[in-house]
């Protein structure tokens, strides 16, 4: 042959190799459908001839020329089966140098674009990644992405999530882990707990409590992917405050034999001498008959009580500042966390609340709004929310620091889709929430509880996109919906095969230290496939308001018609999620997707594929699960009578906001009125929108006018002094 040279893709030239057209030869043929189209060895060798012959007279020669000249041969050979895995085995080894063309350049974004011009490095709140280790992780969660899609999915999960059918969450996690936990704080220190470098030993003071609090979240985090969340953060950090008073009792005591030279006669019975917040004659007489004195003994106990809150106002201000600094996963990313309370009406319990919304109140160093955690306020009539409840003079102080710093938010217990899991005195019965919105009660293979529970996955549809392309035909659209609903399920199955067969080392923490469900039942080399049943499996949606729109019209917002099909549209899915729960006993469920870049993603698709379409791809994001568009004049009262059915239909996770204009702590009453109306409307989760403002230089967070509270720059007409208004 006079061919020589082959050249490379690359533009690199290379010595010809027959053997390499063979063994593509040989690939196509073993993929061929049934033994009869198979080409037998002899055949092979023939086709590689003829490729040959049909190139000989070229000196130089490119990869692709060569390819369609193999196609060329087996076609004229007749072997037809075999030249169309062929060209299957063509198209998908391009479709993955473009991937690995596109993975370079984000590779390249990452190490050298700056972090303000490209939308990849800011896709989590919780990770720097300017920083260097924020930099290996966001360029190992691409790597992870690029070989899942190429490797791992069939390809008719790679194609929706591709072409935005679908939204895949955390990709990058599909081969590693799962998504979520709320952890029950009181079972997991019960004797103490290993981080797997050290054993802990079981926490002797609200500030242990508080610190270790941080330390499980964080530990948590380093065996799954998305947020954690602590269920019942006041009765948990009760214990401590009481172990803490003991320990001032007897400090206080011993205080007292030194200076009075009292001896202390007898024990001290810590089920009557217990901390109060006001005058408690039961403790002072039995404090009386340990140290001989009524008169000290009142004394004693009045600075035992004043200790232990300084103690406590202290643990809970070191754990505000703890969660907003645990750049701790993977060295950059500061673990997403949530605490819900307000439940606890012992004085143990109402003094953390008091205190943890104090810590909240004050902000951090600079006044800055802590980010972390999601402090989230449980709602319950007898417990909070009347005005002769033992804690609502708690909610009215959660209503005043969430006027003021956005948070807290509101979970309602009074809901009846929540009401019908709770038990008095139980608060694993007590439904809780991620901060992102997460919600995890029902279960139909065990014990129905918040704590020691979480979620495995969500994936997320595009409704717009089944609208547009059913173009405004409801028949039409129902029946890719109906598609896509079984598609968001087959794929959550196929990513489970994965997981389950995963062990208890491969999660030292989580199932370890038994803060999963039933964890604490299997040996370190068991599989976590069983305790796996306790976790829900969500199918979430986006874009309710802008797939109306393309249906008929009008959104939610705008007509009872509307309404009535938004409904329908998400009462679909529920029914679906509750018939995959009856047949196939898993705790599938219903998602108002929370994540904004995916509204974004989806927006942008649809306006390449469908062009700019009025109140349905004309604005950046689309509107975020079944929420009126913000953009949409309406009444506060409108608004949550329209969105509060939805929750109800949403039982994997839910939120409504409602937007204030001006300062709301100027105006309490109001602030209250709205939570109320909420809540009475039978919503699930919620919270208030208001301005808040924030000095780039001092860092002071809050309601800044003319002059910033903190470090009292005055703003100035020029711009030279740039206040950022945060929503």
């Amino acid at each position: 042959m006079r061919l020589a040279k082959v050249r490379k893709r690359s533009g690199q030239k290379v010595n010809y190799d027959r053997e390499k057209i063979f063994n593509a030869i040989a690939g196509a043929n073993r993929d061929a459908s049934t033994p009869s189209d198979k080409l037998s060895a002899h055949d092979v060798e023939r086709v590689t001839d003829s490729v040959e012959q049909a190139i000989a007279e070229n000196e130089i020669i490119g990869v692709e020329a060569i390819q369609d000249q193999v196609e060329k041969s087996l076609m004229a050979h007749g072997f037809y089966d075999v030249a169309k895995q062929f060209i299957v085995y063509r198209q998908k080894h391009a479709q993955r140098r473009v991937a690995q063309k596109k993975l370079m350049d984000t590779y390249r974004d990452i190490f050298f674009a700056d972090s303000v011009d490209i939308d990849l490095k800011r896709d989590n709140a919780n990770i720097n990644t300017d920083a260097s280790m924020g930099i290996m992780l966001k360029l190992g969660a691409e790597s992870s992405k690029y070989f899942v899609d190429n490797y791992v999915l069939p390809e008719e999960f790679v194609r929706a999530d591709k072409e935005n059918w679908i939204h895949i969450h955390d990709k990058d996690f599909s081969l590693i882990t799962f998504n979520c936990c709320q952890i029950d704080l009181l079972k997991l220190f019960r004797g103490g707990f290993s981080t797997g470098h050290g054993f802990l030993r079981e926490p002797n003071s609200i500030r242990s409590y508080a610190s270790l609090a941080c330390i499980a979240i964080q530990s948590n985090q380093n065996d799954m992917f998305g947020g954690q969340s602590i269920n019942a953060f006041d009765y948990a950090m009760a214990e401590g405050v009481r172990k803490s008073f003991r320990r001032a009792i007897r400090n206080e005591i011993k205080r007292a034999s030194e200076l009075c030279d009292v001896q202390a006669a007898g024990e001290i019975d810590f089920n009557i001498c217990t901390y109060s917040e006001g005058d408690n004659p039961a403790a002072v007489e039995n404090l009386a008959q340990v140290v001989g004195s009524a008169k000290l003994a009142e004394k004693i106990y009045k600075l035992a009580c004043a200790d232990v809150e300084e103690e406590t106002h202290q643990a809970m201000e070191a754990l505000i500042h703890n969660f907003n600094t645990l750049h701790s996963r993977a060295g950059a990313q500061v673990p997403f966390s949530s605490i819900n309370y307000g439940m606890d009406t012992s004085p143990e319990g109402r003094l953390v609340i008091r205190e943890v919304l104090n810590a909240i109140d004050a902000g951090l160093g600079n006044g800055e709004t802590p980010i972390f955690p999601i402090s989230v306020f449980q709602l319950k009539s007898g417990v909070n929310y009347n005005l002769d409840d033992p804690n609502y003079d708690l909610f009215r102080k959660a209503c005043k620091v969430s006027a003021k710093r956005l948070f807290p938010n509101f979970v309602n217990i009074d809901a009846p889709y929540n009401l019908q899991y709770y038990k008095p005195g139980d608060y694993n019965s007590c439904v809780a929430t991620m901060g992102c919105r997460t919600r995890v009660m029902s279960n139909v293979n065990g014990r129905e509880e918040s704590g020691s529970r979480g979620n495995f996955a969500f994936v997320t549809i595009n409704l717009p996109k089944l609208a547009l392309e059913a173009k405004g035909n409801v028949e039409e659209f129902f029946k890719l919906y109906d598609k896509y609903i079984a598609l968001c399920h087959d794929y959550l199955l196929c990513r489970l095969k994965t997981i389950e067969e995963k062990h208890v080392y491969n999660f030292p923490f989580l199932m370890g230290q038994g803060v999963w469900m039933d964890s604490d039942k299997l040996k370190p080399t068991d599989k976590i496939k069983d305790v796996l049943k306790h976790a829900s499996y969500s199918i979430g949606f986006c874009g309710l308001a802008e797939c109306l729109v393309a249906l008929i019209g009008q959104h939610h917002g705008q007509s009872d018609e509307a309404q009535k099909l938004g409904l329908k549209i998400v009462g679909h899915l529920r029914e679906r999620t509750d018939d995959y729960t009856k047949r196939e006993r898993r705790n599938w469920t219903t998602f108002g997707t929370p994540a904004e870049s995916t509204a974004g993603q989806f927006q942008r698709a649809n306006r390449k594929a469908y062009g700019t379409i009025k109140g349905v791809t004309d604005r950046p994001y689309m509107t975020n699960s079944s929420h009126v568009p913000v953009y949409f004049p309406i009444c506060a009262g409108d608004k949550i009578r329209i969105e509060a059915p939805y929750h109800a239909l949403c039982n994997a996770g839910h939120i409504a906001y409602i937007e204030m204009d001006g300062d709301p702590t100027k105006n309490l009453s109001a602030f209250e009125a709205l939570v109320r109306a909420m809540h009475d409307a039978d919503m699930g989760y919620f919270s208030i929108n208001h301005p808040v403002d924030r000095d780039p230089v001092c860092g002071y967070t809050g309601i800044i006018a003319n002059e910033c509270p903190h470090c009292h720059r005055k703003e100035v007409e020029t711009g030279t002094f740039h206040i950022a208004r945060l929503r």
